[in-house]
């Protein structure tokens, strides 16, 4: 059994209930990713034995209580032992150390914003809650950030699996193009931020 055949099989097992499961495993074990998850159940709800509605709130509500986990854990576990947890136990939920070391590269480079951006990137989703609860950044912002970033990210997979499913290449277009947007949407906000940067050290020492 593939992937895709087993996801559609927890579906039509637990409904709702599983693709919030489906959504929170996303967040804590990468290779289960939410590009097949929520077009897949966008496309279960196109068959009308769920509605997009639903689909989209349980995906949302599965991925936001893995990101809280991983922000409290992130919060609580001193940063030396997390990094000896991965380096030991990783491997078993294909992450490695690397694979922290780039979502805290991401969060000290782009600052509190990427927890929305990083909902949407591959890889990143997963593990940019950590460094956020490393940095003690406010809940109620990690929330809002986190929140507002997978409503968007799941609802929009979600309508694509409803109205593009059947045509399995032109939703991979989609998605690829969408994703190369969101990665310029972070280049650019980059770029503004060194600029803004530059020129606030330069108007400090002038």
């Amino acid at each position: 059994m593939g992937l895709e055949e087993w996801v559609l099989s927890i579906m039509e097992k637990l409904g709702y209930l599983g693709i919030a499961f489906l959504m929170f495993l996303d967040n804590i074990f990468p290779p289960i990713p939410s590009e097949i998850i929520m077009p897949s159940a966008g496309y279960t709800a196109s068959k009308g034995e769920l509605t997009l509605i639903g689909v989209i709130i349980a995906g949302s509500a599965g991925s936001i209580l893995a990101a809280m986990l991983l922000y409290w854990i992130g919060r609580k576990v001193p940063q030396q032992r997390l990094f000896n947890f991965v380096e030991r136990y990783g491997k078993y939920l294909r992450i490695q150390v690397a694979d922290l070391e780039k979502a805290l590269m991401w969060f000290n480079k782009h600052g509190h914003r990427i927890v929305f951006f990083g909902r949407m990137i591959p890889a990143v989703r997963s593990l940019i809650s950590i460094p956020a609860g490393m940095s003690r950044m406010p809940f109620a912002k990690f929330m809002f950030y986190s929140t507002a970033g997978t409503v968007i990210w799941t609802s929009f997979l979600a309508y694509l699996g409803y109205h593009f499913s059947e045509n399995q290449a032109l939703m991979m277009a989609i998605l690829q193009r969408i994703s190369y947007i969101i990665f310029a949407l972070v280049l650019l906000y980059t770029l503004w931020w060194i600029i803004k940067k530059f020129y606030l050290n330069k108007s400090n020492h002038s």
